[in-house]
């Protein structure tokens, strides 16, 4: 096996574990489930769901022994979060929120297709500044994620496989995943910070939250950093990148 081809291999079955089988299984189920349409969802979405639930934060609301039965927490009403590995994830400290319950803060975690985490918990604060809940935004991307990823996974296997010296375009599809997370994150940051409602119980002015680092929010502290799922973006997008190199430096001694 020629080297482009074992970097392209192991971002591939990072790409794929990590991401695109997660997402593309468990596709509708959160839709299903939120609407009382279980009986729409196929066995697999249970099964991996279930699988990929070991690398998942629970709601502290949700019973230990039910924590990684997607069928328990569904009878149980338990806040159900995406299936995929987070991409970033935000902790909220606040002085109402003892510290033994929420050391690190409340956390949530966003991920390519959704959200995990502490959501319900994270909304009513929101609610309480008058921002919207967290599932109003991107709402389109998420709905496209399990073809964008399916997309650049089979970009990334024709590339094992292609000759043509202009190949090389498609591996910059794995390469800007990272680039287009943050940008779509900031971009809903933005606009979620101003389009501020009057419901809220405390006003406050439009405002840019922190995309990366701590920030303040009236008397709220926030943290806001990668979460595992983007170092594995970077590493994918580091070995796409290596990919490209070795087949053009191969291409040039022929």
């Amino acid at each position: 096996m020629k080297k482009y081809q074992i970097f392209t291999l192991c971002a591939l079955i990072i790409l794929s574990v990590f991401f695109t089988i997660p997402i593309a299984g468990f596709y509708g189920a959160a839709w299903n489930i939120k609407n009382h349409q279980t009986d729409s969802i196929p066995s697999y979405s249970y099964f991996i769901w279930n699988l990929y639930s070991l690398m998942q934060y629970k709601s502290n609301s949700t019973p230990n022994e039910y924590s990684r039965s997607l069928e328990k927490m569904i009878e149980t009403n338990s806040e159900i979060g995406a299936a995929s590995i987070p991409v970033w994830s935000v902790a909220l400290e606040a002085p109402n929120y003892p510290k033994e319950t929420f050391p690190n803060g409340i956390p949530v975690f966003f991920h390519f297709d959704g959200f995990s985490g502490e959501v319900n918990e994270m909304n009513t604060i929101n609610h309480y500044i008058g921002m919207y809940p967290m599932e109003r935004g991107a709402q389109f991307e998420m709905s496209l994620m399990p073809y964008i990823f399916l997309t650049v996974t089979l970009f990334m296997i024709a590339y094992l496989y292609l000759n043509n010296r202009r190949s090389w375009i498609l591996m910059t599809a794995p390469i800007l995943l990272p680039v287009g997370f943050l940008a779509d994150f900031a971009g809903w940051l933005y606009w979620f910070g101003h389009n501020m409602q009057e419901w809220g119980a405390f006003k406050i002015k439009p405002f840019m939250p922190t995309v990366f680092g701590d920030g303040k929010v009236a008397q709220f502290t926030t943290h806001s950093y990668p979460s595992i799922g983007f170092y594995l973006l970077l590493l994918i997008a580091a070995l796409s990148i290596l990919a490209i190199f070795s087949k053009l430096k191969e291409s040039k001694m022929r």
